[in-house]
């Protein structure tokens, strides 16, 4: 089986959700606590051995790539200063020269249009995608749960999480043929379905190995709901071709596209950090109080 060495990470949202916060800023560039969140991401990626890095932006995201370059400057104070815990933060976030890749998505015309436009750079090889919005807090990085997965069944292997029933309209779910509680067989899956059209309750969330049959799918250029390509659409089209696969992740999720998840993952990540968890409690042990 071909190693997966290359993960895609659609990022050229316009983060309507989080306005106006990211009216001028990326929505990947705002920050939970220390950094901002598409940089957990990458670090996921890294972690789970993943190797080359490929972006698909839009116009107002330049912050992104100047994230992940070198801030000559920026260094050159800091080392002058002996700030060498912040010089190191800093360059850490910068992955090995070469190993990053931008393009454009020109038109917002669906998840599953803005990973076709990394096809030049995936070619035929099976990749990764993880979406930024979804940031994950996992002892094992989701990614490389999902490289495991993918490494015995391989085909498509997507993350998962069950949602409430009364939820299905907001993600794409699977229509379950097997199910051991860790990796659960699919037959279809349906884009954002009423509830009481859902095959299940299962549905996916923002981290993928895909097949590169799944690109080829995407070539048809097909729009489905919502008048947009879905990446969904691709992976349904494919199932007949490749296995197809939801695990169960192990570790928490939170959805940084919105403002309720962002500041639930804010204040999670704020107890984690040891420079403000004591600070965190004592706020939030404040505010209940006032509550009270």
């Amino acid at each position: 089986m071909q190693r997966v060495r290359k993960v895609v990470f659609p990022v050229a949202g316009l983060g309507t959700r989080v306005l106006p916060a990211a009216k001028a800023v990326p929505k990947e560039m705002l920050p939970v606590v220390d950094r901002p969140v598409i940089e957990y991401a990458v670090e996921e990626a890294r972690a789970a051995g993943l190797e080359a890095f490929i972006f698909v932006t839009g116009r107002g995201k330049s912050a992104i790539e100047d994230h992940f370059d070198r801030a000559a400057e920026l260094e050159a104070l800091l080392e002058a200063k002996g700030k060498s815990k912040e010089l190191a933060e800093v360059r850490r976030c910068q992955p090995p020269a070469g190993s990053l890749v931008y393009t454009r998505q020109p038109q917002p015309l669906g998840l599953g249009h803005a990973v076709w436009c990394a096809r030049a750079f995936v070619q035929d090889e099976p990749f990764a995608v993880a979406l930024p919005d979804d940031l994950i807090r996992a002892e094992t990085p989701c990614l490389k749960q999902l490289l495991d997965a993918h490494a015995e069944v391989g085909g498509n292997v997507v993350a998962v999480i069950d949602v409430p029933k009364d939820q299905t309209a907001r993600y794409g779910i699977l229509d379950v043929t097997a199910d051991d509680g860790r990796l659960a067989a699919a037959q279809g899956l349906v884009e954002k379905p009423a509830p009481e059209d859902a095959p299940s309750t299962l549905s996916i969330i923002g981290r993928y190995i895909l097949d590169p049959a799944v690109m080829r799918a995407l070539d048809t250029q097909q729009a489905g709901h919502g008048g947009e390509i879905q990446l969904t659409d691709a992976l349904a089209a494919t199932i007949h071709e490749v296995p197809f696969h939801g695990l169960r992740f192990q570790g928490e999720r939170f959805d940084c596209g919105n403002k309720a998840g962002y500041v639930e993952a804010t204040l999670q990540f704020a107890l984690d950090n040891p420079e403000t968890a004591e600070a965190t409690r004592a706020a939030m042990r404040r505010m209940i109080a006032l509550e009270d």
